[in-house]
């Protein structure tokens, strides 16, 4: 009860907030224009209205169904929900230029200015929006100490965050595989969220995974998405296309270590700590975690992992999350990073969730090169 009752809160909270914005909005441009027509008002004031529970009421849906109609509304919903971002940015600097300007003593057209920035919002949301459906090949060159003779020169495959569901589909699987493939890696990983949680055909939706083949073998670990509920439809998919499922263990390759923990179960450290003692590492041998988020990278340190392979940031996606992530993340945010023995990389992922814009940041697919 006391679960249901703090979601209830949260998503009644989170409303406020999105009407708040919605009307502080729509009040800078209506004070700062010479007024409108009584009908045009009345038509203005119901979109505004509309759209300010579009995103949370599609998304409600969304967990529970899925047609046709209701994935193009999300779409939308979703896209307005990144735009809205810019426009309130856009709509706060409107007032803080027209007071500076006014207590200064000088004249300046208010509207002119709503205008003008509102106009460079809705540029600077079109360029997220293109900017998502890009998706990039990033090339890391990583070296283990210990890897085995074998491996160096080989690469890696790693793909996270694709967040199949109402934005995007198989159809966006089966680029991204393809554009993978196209790399030849010796070996995939899939580190996770490769669902949103929304409702979905899991099995359909994942049936281009089937194309994802590598001599080394192709490795996923569960994500938070996945596990906001029941996993199984989304496992059993995932293993049903023959990329192998990794829950709590280690598979050796060519003698390289290689061990999946899913997110739920890398969520504490004590917890963590057990399950790596439990699976067991040689540290005297090269080898890599694929766990979803960076949240607790010194834990697998201290096990004596030589590479972490994560997803989960997205980098934030746009500012000002991208900063938000950065201070949360610090330097596990994105990219190559150490702590102690072991390298950590972080993908922004290939997908988006929620709002799907991206704007300093990229989708990519990174290709490391084992030495």
């Amino acid at each position: 009860m006391r679960i249901r009752a703090g979601l209830i809160g949260f998503i009644g909270f989170f409303q406020s907030v999105l009407l708040l914005i919605h009307f502080f909005l729509y009040e800078t441009w209506t004070y700062s224009s010479a007024g409108s027509d009584p009908p045009v008002t009345f038509w203005l004031k119901a979109a505004v209205g509309l759209l300010s529970v579009s995103f949370l009421a599609t998304s409600l849906l969304a967990f529970r169904y899925t047609n046709a109609l209701l994935r193009a509304v999300y779409r939308v919903a979703a896209a307005w929900l990144g735009c809205l971002s810019f426009l309130f940015f856009a709509a706060c600097l409107s007032w803080l230029i027209f007071g500076i300007v006014r207590l200064a003593g000088m004249n300046v057209n208010l509207h002119r200015i709503v205008e003008v920035l509102f106009g460079a919002a809705v540029v600077l949301g079109f360029s997220g929006l293109v900017n998502a459906g890009w998706t990039r090949i990033r090339r890391i060159t990583v070296r283990l100490e210990n890897l085995p003779q074998v491996w160096r020169g080989r690469t890696a495959a790693l793909v996270s965050d694709l967040h199949l569901g109402h934005v995007r589909n198989g159809s966006f699987l089966r680029r991204i595989v393809a554009k993978t493939m196209r790399e030849k890696p010796d070996v995939v990983f899939v580190a996770g969220d490769l669902f949103d949680g929304t409702a979905i055909d899991a099995a359909r939706a994942a049936e281009p995974l089937r194309e994802l083949r590598a001599p080394q073998g192709a490795y996923f670990v569960a994500g938070n998405h996945e596990q906001f509920g029941d996993d199984s439809k989304y496992l059993r998919a995932i293993a049903g296309a023959g990329v192998r499922v990794l829950e709590n263990e280690k598979v050796e390759a060519d003698g390289l270590q290689i061990v999946g923990v899913p997110y739920k179960h890398a969520t504490h450290d004590d917890h963590l700590r057990s399950i790596l003692q439990k699976i067991g590492v040689d540290r005297n041998r090269a080898s890599i975690l694929l766990t979803h988020a960076p949240d607790r990278p010194h834990i697998p340190a201290e096990a004596g992992f030589s590479l972490q392979l994560s997803g989960h940031t997205h980098l934030g996606q746009f500012f000002p999350w991208t900063w938000m992530a950065r201070r949360i993340y610090r330097q596990f945010a994105y990219g190559l990073s150490r702590i102690g023995n072991m390298q950590v990389y972080t993908s922004s992922g290939a997908g988006t969730w929620g709002p799907p814009l991206r704007l300093g940041s990229s989708p990519e697919i990174v290709m490391l090169s084992f030495e």
